[in-house]
């Protein structure tokens, strides 16, 4: 169920689904410029503001040009850190930028990501093994990614046997079955749903993950398709979402949809929260 709790400033949502704050990226026009100009005082209030608001994980994203990447990660990690206790999911479409910055932080988080594509498992697995570490694994390979659905089923399950060999658990790895976006996949989310389906069936202990804002790329009232696309994906098991957590509408719906399925008794937490002015 979700509910309240107080952390060491003010009182801290907590959420049924794990979170990975999306804020810190520099494809943001906003984060790309306080990268560029290396602005502390914005990075860390996006940090703290998204732990304030429940975030699980931080995402970290540098998005410069590839020679800029590393040292722009390294300084990102270095404020992030310097700002919070919450673990980082570490974010680069690089794995050797990944392996080089690992050693930085300080507590276990997330790698984002590995796929079928090119050597990035085998870069990867070996670094996480025996440790705390999760990883964000993407239904995608060499060939792009499979408008099949049948396809990312295929590539999800052999990321999941390929770090079973490394002793990495289903337990540790979040699939992304990567939703499409509407304005060009017209059956995006039966394509979705399917592919986390299907892939459970064969991995119950495995999580899933999205980014919520994908599949509304190129509409117009885009946080009206991430609420709705949310509360199917929640329906449907996904445990965990790329957002961000300071979001009172997408708030408002994960309260909403836990109630609806019954995993709020009597209507508990969905009605503190309109009592504490929390649903607007």
């Amino acid at each position: 169920m979700l509910r309240w709790a107080a952390p060491t400033t003010q009182r801290k949502k907590v959420f049924i689904i794990i979170i990975i704050g999306e804020k810190i990226n520099g494809a943001i026009p906003s984060v790309a410029a306080a990268i560029a100009a290396r602005d502390e005082g914005l990075i860390r209030g996006l940090a703290l503001r998204q732990t304030e608001a429940g975030a699980h994980y931080l995402d970290v994203c540098a998005g410069t040009a590839p020679e800029l990447e590393r040292e722009a990660l390294e300084w990102l990690i270095g404020v992030v850190q310097g700002a919070v206790e919450t673990p980082i999911c570490i974010d680069s479409p690089d794995p050797e930028v990944l392996r080089d910055v690992y050693h930085l932080i300080e507590r276990p988080g997330i790698i984002n990501s590995v796929s079928g594509e090119g050597r990035k498992c085998e870069i990867i697995y070996p670094l996480i093994a025996g440790t705390g570490w999760k990883v964000i694994a993407l239904t995608c390979d060499d060939d792009g990614i499979p408008a099949d659905t049948g396809r990312k089923i295929e590539i999800g399950l052999k990321l999941i046997d390929l770090a079973g060999e490394y002793g990495i658990t289903p337990d540790r790895i979040f699939i992304d079955t990567l939703v499409m976006s509407l304005s060009v996949v017209n059956d995006a989310l039966p394509n979705f749903l399917e592919a986390l389906t299907r892939i459970r069936e064969k991995s119950p202990e495995v999580r899933f993950t999205s980014g919520l804002s994908n599949i509304s790329f190129g509409t117009p009232k885009r946080k009206l398709i991430n609420q709705y696309f949310l509360a199917f994906a929640l329906q449907a098991g996904m445990d965990s979402a790329i957002m961000d957590p300071t979001d009172e509408v997408l708030y408002a719906g994960i309260l909403a949809v836990e109630a609806i399925l019954g995993r709020d008794r009597f209507c508990r937490t969905y009605n503190k929260a309109y009592r504490s002015g929390k649903l607007g």
